[in-house]
């Protein structure tokens, strides 16, 4: 089972001489095959669930699995994307994308089948010998998942992946992620501050309260979108303008709203 369990996690942090508490009792499930989407203030500790399931930090108390495993560093089965795309700026797109295959000893045949497969299911083929510094931002991020996925990993972990590109850009990448994500299904955790992009892409969104961060409600979309039969549409214009979407929006926004500090002004 490629699930992602976080059970009863706080996390505290040492700072100035002082600690404070960032998470406090967090509990959810990411299932197989799952795209869960965890939103919340700024500072709520949403890339810390992130980063604990990647095996990049531990939790204070409580327990974070994997698969059913305790997470105890990172691991080929969990591929993290980030809002930066950090990919090597002396690489080119497809040495990029190998460069996972290579530190896991993958033969050269294989590896190249496989990098040819990803390049095809981002749609970067004809990219392959070009550079970071030549791409667009949305076509750079296209090689940050590419990379991801050519690994094979059971789990996805997104930080925000799509925060650093412009509105269309934006889109279009959202389109894509759920157009992936359906023909190559994978256990994704989500993070993101845009809850119009929580509800197209989530079966499930993970509201958090502001610090220290805990569950405020896990809202279940997926019936509702198989109920009204989103796919039926090819556009996320579409999608955002059914009743049920803007229910959906209109509910998480409202239990975010209650987080807010009028002081953050």
């Amino acid at each position: 089972m490629a699930d992602i369990v976080l059970d009863n996690v706080s996390r505290s942090f040492r700072r100035d001489g002082k600690e404070f508490l960032a998470l406090d009792r967090v509990s959810f499930v990411c299932r197989e095959h799952e795209f869960v989407a965890v939103v919340g203030p700024s500072g709520c500790g949403k890339t810390t669930c992130m980063r604990m399931a990647a095996g990049l930090e531990f939790p204070s108390s409580g327990s974070v699995k994997v698969g059913g495993k305790t997470v105890t560093k990172p691991g080929p089965d969990r591929a993290v994307v980030f809002q930066q795309f950090a990919l090597f700026p002396w690489k080119t797109v497809q040495d990029n994308i190998r460069f996972g295959l290579r530190s896991l000893g993958v033969p050269g045949d294989e590896a190249a089948e496989r990098v040819a497969g990803s390049l095809k299911l981002m749609n970067l083929e004809g990219y392959e010998t070009a550079y970071p510094h030549q791409l667009s931002g949305g076509m750079q991020q296209r090689v940050a998942i590419a990379r991801a996925y050519v690994l094979n990993p059971d789990v996805l972990l997104m930080d925000e992946p799509f925060g650093a590109l412009d509105a269309q850009t934006r889109t279009v990448m959202q389109e894509e992620l759920l157009r992936v994500g359906r023909a190559n299904p994978r256990t994704v955790m989500f993070i993101t501050h845009a809850v119009e992009e929580a509800v197209y892409l989530a079966d499930r969104v993970v509201v958090m309260t502001r610090r220290p961060g805990a569950i405020k409600e896990i809202i279940d979309i997926k019936p509702v979108r198989e109920a009204e039969n989103w796919q039926r549409h090819e556009r996320i214009e579409d999608v955002m303008d059914l009743e049920s979407f803007v229910h959906l929006r209109t509910r998480i926004w409202r239990l975010l709203r209650e987080q807010h500090d009028p002081g953050d002004h």
